[in-house]
This record gives C-alpha cells, structure tokens and sequence, in this order.
C-alpha cells in the first residue's frame, strides 16, 4: 500500500441516516463516541478545533468544514497547529433498509511527512479503526 492511499474504514449500523447524521454532526452526540468539541456546525467553512494525541503529547487540531450534504457526506479539513501538512476526512453515508453505512475516508496523510512519529499513518489506520469500528459501532450498538 502506497504511502499516498487513503485511509478508508467502514462499518454498517442498524438506524437510519437521519439517526447516523445526527451522531456525526452534534457536538454533544459526538462527544459520546468521537471528540469532545467546544463547538461544532455542518456548514461550509465553519471550524473547529480539540486536542488530542497519545503519551501526554497534545496537539491541537484544527479543522474546517469544506463540504455538507445532510443526512449523506460531510467533508473536512485536518491539521496540526504549527505543524505542515493538511489532510481531508470525509463522512458518507449510504441508507441500506433500516441500516446505514458509515465510510470513512482519510486522505493526504502524507503530507504531513515524517518528522514527528506520532503522525505516522499506522497511527491514524489504528486510530480511527478504534473510532469507527468500536465507538462509533457501540455508540448505536447501545441505543
């Protein structure tokens, strides 16, 4: 696998899109599963930023939105204060009967290059394995 691929992850809930919608764009049904974010609205152009990282090594995040189209794709930015690179993650959502597919998609990883170890791509494959498959599964798992 190239270094240049994107990271895709997918998984299939039992609720509708609306439902999977609202998990992805709330801050507070967010917060249940994904980042505690201060503020967060699916509008173009709105940014948010959280910390996070491993180790007690933090970093703040910085994101913005970049496209919307409810209750299917939300698409947006992802860096590092002070740090080079810039990266997409994007949300799509495909309704199938009462369950929805959720398929991540991180793209651009490497352009944060290979200095600091924590922004390695095994980091993120691992990271948003843990997200997507675990939280975000038992996030409606539990409903």
């Amino acid at each position: 696998m190239s270094n240049n691929e994107p990271i895709i992850k997918e998984v299939t809930v039992n609720a509708p899109a609306s439902k999977v919608w609202k998990a992805i764009t709330d801050k507070d049904e967010m917060k249940k599963w994904y980042f505690d974010l201060k503020e967060f609205k699916p509008e173009v152009g709105f940014e948010f930023r959280f910390k996070g990282g491993k180790d007690g090594r933090e970093y703040l995040h910085i994101c913005e939105i970049t496209e919307v189209k409810e209750n299917s794709k939300i698409k947006y930015s992802w860096r590092y204060d002070g740090y080079p690179g810039k990266s997409f993650v994007t949300f799509e959502l495909f309704e199938e009967g009462n369950n929805t597919k959720i398929k991540l998609t991180h793209e651009g990883l490497e352009s944060f290059g290979t200095e600091n170890p924590d922004f390695a791509k095994e980091n993120f494959k691992a990271g948003w394995e843990v997200i997507i498959k675990t939280s975000l599964k038992n996030y409606f798992g539990n409903k």
